[in-house]
Parts: structure tokens; sequence; C-alpha cells
């Protein structure tokens, strides 16, 4: 804050300019938007939704590593596609949650991809009831319209 009739610098307290004597008028404080209100909390949701994926991940990749043991001698195809087919979709899994916490950690960073991404995530996590269907909806609600865009593009700007 800068006094307004010599440019000195002023303390939040100043009630007037210690330079020039000029009394200290309040400044207006503007509320936060709505993006600005919501996207801790959408990062936050995201970063616990990556790490729910990392449990079916790890399990699968836990058990496509033992699989084989479980599989008798006599059926080749099963001992070979069961434990390749368990290591894919756990890859795919680890995939997912490591991009939930990449989201999740760009938007608290406020990196200007974060959004775009986001709402890809989002809408993709509207197919998978009950809880990233909701954390979908307040994805989208949160970051689809176009006020949302430029206050998260402005929120980015600033260092």
């Amino acid at each position: 804050m800068f006094c307004n009739k010599c440019g000195a610098p002023l303390q939040p307290d100043y009630r007037v300019c210690p330079k020039c004597g000029n009394p200290v008028q309040g400044s207006v404080t503007i509320p936060p938007g709505r993006v600005a209100r919501h996207i801790q909390i959408l990062a936050i949701l995201w970063i616990i939704v990556g790490c729910f994926w990392l449990i079916p991940a790890a399990g699968m990749l836990v058990l496509g590593s033992v699989a084989h043991s479980f599989i008798p001698m006599g059926e080749t195809m099963a001992r070979m596609l069961g434990p390749f087919l368990l290591h894919v979709f756990g890859g795919i899994f680890l995939l997912v949650a490591a991009g939930a916490f990449c989201v999740g950690w760009g938007l608290f960073q406020r990196t200007p991809w974060a959004r775009t991404v986001t709402l890809v995530l989002g809408f993709l996590a509207l197919f998978h009831p009950p809880f990233a269907t909701a954390l979908g909806i307040y994805t989208l609600w949160v970051l689809l319209p176009e006020s949302s865009q430029r206050e998260y593009a402005n929120m980015a700007a600033q260092p």
C-alpha cells in the first residue's frame, strides 16, 4: 500500500503517512471469486482421488506378479495372459492415479495447463459413480464457465 499524496510505502496498520502526514484512506477489498474460493478444495479432492486409484493399481500389480503361482500348470494360456492383463490394468490405474496427483498439484500451483487437464479428467470422472461422478460435477461447476476461465487465467498469471 502506498500514500496517495507522496507515494511512500505504508504498512497496513498506518492511519497517517509517516512522510507527509496525509491521512490513509481505507482500501476496498474485493471478495474472492468462485474459482479462488474452490480451487484449493478441488486440488485436495483430486489428490485424494489419486490415492484411491493407487490402491487397485498396487493390488493388481502385486497380484500380477504372483498370479502365475496360483494358476494350474496345464493352463498355459491363463498362466501367460492372466498376469499380463493384471499388469496392464494395474499400469492403467497407476497412470490414472498419477494424472489425478498431477492435476491436484497443478491446481495448487495455479499452472495454466491444470484447468484444461482438470476439465478433461472431470468429464471422464462423470462415468465412475458415485464419488468420482460428484467430483466431476463439482469440477465442471467450478472450472467450466467462461467467467471461471478468465478468473483462473488471472490467478495463473499472478506470481
